[in-house]
């Protein structure tokens, strides 16, 4: 069923909420979950549905996006006629970048057109979830549809963070509206209102007229805000509603468009019963996963200290040297030294943690040295002269940070030479 359909992946996007995770990369290029980037979700439904012609749109500082996608998704056969390629603006059509979402499609209608697709299926790159786009395709053809919207119930009190759907009976779109603010007091909506995943499927043709014909009026060229809302008044619009692949009493859909979203989401993932499931074979999660060795936790010393890690994501590659880790994620090749203790916290590919090192929710980037002593998350008024913290009071730390150093108590120090001592090391 997928095989004369092109998916269009955008993933350009700034990500400004999630600033400073993306000071140097991409929204979708950021890590989630240990090993993974965001995008990988949205590539993996793409592959375990079958689809497998792909195109991903970039823009914005996406040269780590890239090389993720070179060195990991090279998983389809072009001798098949499978591909996943990028797209980066090549201002074909005009001197801009990519004005919006419509608009980084419209200017690569040249490459939409010559696959000679009979449906498109335009997704977002920044979203974590899972589902079979197949059994949507299959839905839009049961409908007859021109254009099919995937869509979730949510709470109307959070409507206003949505595009939201209008429908009849027959699940019809009748109307669309873009981020509403009052919608609880309307009496057309009851307690739950459909919100739009950023998912949708396209009869090829009708989308490269509404692109065109979307190209040339003065507008935001965007696909919420203007060609859909235009395409409802003119071709049979209906509505998916969202089926996971989550396999759980809940569906999974989440937007971790800000840093107290991402922290939560990735929080999740430590528990016994998390909420997301990466641990299904039946729909595996990819990603590119260097050459790195296994995880290691060394040092048992009874009341001194010892290499462990409760109720946590451990990836490969990470060494955990006499210290205590709880309920945090590890990314690939994270180092921690003696005698620190990591609570609650996600720390990005590379960090080196110092010996006597205190962190508690915090976000950690990528290849951040955290000195000997440092104390980050126990005092949110230093660390707001020192980094970016949350309204949730998650303290991010970036390469430019001066995180506060705490000097261990001469007792402390004096434990810890006994220790190396006793393992015949230096101390380091």
């Amino acid at each position: 069923m997928s095989d004369n359909t092109l998916a269009i992946v955008l993933a350009g996007g700034v990500g400004e909420r999630l600033y400073p995770l993306t000071r140097e990369r991409a929204k979708p290029a950021v890590y989630f979950g240990g090993p993974y980037r965001i995008i990988d979700f949205t590539l993996s439904n793409c592959v375990n549905a079958g689809f497998r012609r792909i195109f991903i749109a970039t823009q914005y500082k996406s040269l780590s996006l890239n090389r993720h996608i070179r060195m990991g998704w090279s998983v389809v056969s072009e001798e098949l006629g499978e591909f996943i390629e990028i797209l980066p603006p090549q201002k074909r059509v005009s001197e801009n970048w990519y004005l919006g979402t419509a608009d980084a499609v419209y200017q690569n209608l040249y490459s939409v057109e010559r696959e000679a697709p009979e449906h498109v299926i335009v997704l977002s790159g920044d979203h974590v979830y899972k589902m079979d786009y197949g059994k949507m395709l299959r839905h839009h053809r049961e409908k007859g549809a021109a254009l099919t919207l995937a869509a979730l119930e949510v709470d109307v009190a959070d409507a206003s963070r949505f595009g939201i759907l209008q429908v009849d009976d027959s699940e019809r779109v009748l109307g669309f509206l873009e981020k509403p603010k009052d919608l609880a007091s309307r009496p057309d909506f009851e307690r739950v209102a459909l919100a739009s995943m950023g998912v949708y499927v396209f009869d090829a043709d009708v989308m490269i007229r509404a692109l065109e014909e979307d190209a040339a009026r003065p507008t935001a060229h965007d696909f919420g805000k203007n060609v859909i809302p235009a395409l409802i008044q003119q071709v049979p619009v209906y509505v998916y509603r969202f089926y996971d692949e989550n396999k759980k009493a809940a569906k999974y859909w989440r937007d971790i468009g800000t840093l107290d979203a991402y922290y939560e989401a990735s929080m999740d993932l430590c528990q016994v019963n998390p909420e997301f499931n990466l641990y299904d074979p039946e729909w595996p999660i990819r990603t590119y996963q260097g050459q790195a060795p296994p995880a290691k936790f060394v040092f048992a010393e009874e009341g001194k200290r010892c290499g462990q890690a409760l109720d946590s994501v451990i990836s490969n590659g990470v060494i955990i040297s006499g210290s205590r880790i709880e309920r945090s994620v590890l990314c690939p090749n994270v180092r921690v030294h003696s005698f620190c203790h990591i609570a609650e916290s996600i720390l990005m590919p590379g960090v080196r943690v110092g010996r006597h090192a205190r962190i508690r929710r915090a976000i950690i980037d990528r290849d951040v040295f955290i000195p000997r002593g440092a104390s980050i998350g126990s005092d949110l008024e230093e660390d707001r002269k020192r980094h970016t913290v949350t309204e949730a009071g998650i303290v991010v730390v970036t390469a430019d940070d001066e995180p506060r150093v705490v000097s261990p108590a001469a007792e402390v120090l004096a434990i810890e030479e006994e220790a190396d001592r006793r393992a015949g090391m230096s101390i380091r």
